[in-house]
């Protein structure tokens, strides 16, 4: 116990100031919130990609099992309706990241968000690769409003929430209008003149790097942080560490998840949605070119919640003895199966629960690496669709791999694994409670 006390010292002066401040730093949550916003509109692109390959391809799994295909013969050609909500949400991600990071940078600094994302917006397109001509016609390229824009777009609309919130907010830079006019048309003047400097700087600044490189800005970006992150977020190590980090800081009562996405986002963001680009393209998970991708954790390593808190439930429904413990089961239950944890985590509690730390963080780790397993043998595809957070526990791994069923014996496998890794240590909190007169109840009487 004297480990842990100094452990939780150590943590205190250290590491809970640290995350604390990640947690308010306006760039780190400008970054997080872009990407959690922008979510629901990436996640219906995937649900559209798992319905034209699963329910209306001839050889989807689930097409197969209704045998959709002998009752409706023709529904192979809705594919094609539903195609075009890709071209309307994962390939365009850049556009929504640079608009809502300089958005959020505004409302943090109390400048008009709304101007602030689309001058941001503005400004992605003012820096821009050049049109390209083809006979004698200007086409545009998508490549850098998807995926391989995201740097330049979290780059982009931090620097522009920035400088338009400390321009706008100068009075001699203000035009304000008589009260007679229309308020939005004396919303626009009043930030006119800040905006007009903000694209002029940008495109000047553009042709300075042009002119020593010719590719862009968006290549160099690209080749000099965005390829070097990628690399680095598709490594199982990388992985292992960021979910171990991010359980670790739950142990001590901050939102991990939260305080890492900004860059757990960068990191893996452009690999997940090139295999999700790569199913719709060839209508399977198999061959996806990034087998390691933030998906694993959430597939194999987060049924329950963060710590794979779902076997800790289990494993206090198969040996706790104390009431205090399974009655805190019986409530989280059916919120973890929805991977809503929040009642494990504070009414057991997790945190700074010198027995249930180590397992806690520990058991998404190992999970992971089963995943992993898994999925470089060939025994599963990867990970490619995009899931719901709150699909309950292996039904993830199941839909995340277009429908794979030894991925969903893959996901409990790992679930039982937790509950076993997890019965030994509920079993040392029964004896922790009968040493200290805790918990005490009815259920440990008769038990």
């Amino acid at each position: 116990m004297g480990f842990m006390a100094n452990f939780e010292k150590f943590a205190e002066k250290a590491l809970v100031p640290v995350a604390s401040k990640l947690n308010s730093q306006r760039h780190i949550v400008a970054i997080r919130d872009a990407f959690i916003l922008s979510f629901p509109i990436t996640l219906a692109g995937s649900l559209i990609v798992l319905l034209n390959f699963a329910v209306l391809a001839p050889d989807g799994f689930i097409a197969k099992i209704l045998f959709l295909h002998k009752l409706f013969p023709g529904l192979a050609d809705l594919q094609s309706v539903f195609s075009p909500v890709l071209n309307g949400s994962t390939n365009i991600l850049s556009m929504f990241i640079v608009f809502l990071v300089a958005r959020n940078m505004a409302i943090s600094l109390k400048s008009d968000e709304l101007l602030s994302g689309l001058t941001a917006l503005s400004t992605f397109f003012i820096i821009y690769p050049p049109y390209t001509a083809v006979e004698g016609t200007s086409f545009l390229t998508t490549q850098w409003v998807g995926a391989q824009g995201l740097f330049v777009a979290i780059i982009v609309g931090l620097l522009v929430g920035e400088f338009f919130s400390v321009l706008s907010k100068s009075k001699k830079l203000q035009i304000n209008m008589p009260a007679s006019v229309p308020p939005a048309v004396a919303r626009s003047f009043k930030v006119l003149i800040p905006i007009i400097i903000i694209t002029v700087a940008f495109a000047i600044g553009n042709a300075i790097i042009n002119a020593f490189y010719p590719k862009g800005l968006h290549e160099f970006i690209y080749a000099v942080i965005q390829t070097p992150l990628k690399h680095l977020g598709t490594n199982i190590f990388s992985l292992v560490i960021l979910a171990i980090v991010s359980n670790l800081l739950w142990v001590f009562g901050i939102h991990g998840p939260n305080t890492i996405a900004a860059i757990r986002e960068a990191m893996f963001a452009e690999a997940g949605l090139e295999n999700l680009n790569y199913v719709a393209e060839h209508g399977s998970a198999w061959g996806a070119p990034y087998p390691v991708t933030w998906a694993i954790n959430d597939a194999f390593a987060n049924y329950g919640g963060s710590g794979m808190t779902l076997g800790l439930l289990i494993a206090i429904f198969i040996v706790a003895k104390r009431k205090d413990y399974r009655d805190i089961g019986k409530l989280s239950i059916a919120p973890g199966l929805f991977n809503i944890n929040e009642p494990v985590i504070f009414g057991l509690p997790v945190v700074l629960n010198p027995i249930l730390i180590l397992p806690f963080i520990l058991v998404p780790a190992i999970n992971i690496i089963i995943g992993y397993a898994a999925i470089v043998t060939g025994l599963i595809p990867p990970i490619a669709y995009s899931v719901p957070w709150t699909t309950p526990g292996p039904l993830i791994a199941f839909l995340g791999t277009g429908g794979n069923w030894l991925a969903l014996v893959v996901g409990f496998v790992c679930l039982a694994v937790s509950t076993l890794i997890y019965i030994p240590f509920v079993m040392a909190a029964n004896k922790a409670a009968a040493e200290n007169n805790i918990g005490s109840g009815d259920s440990e009487k008769s038990a």
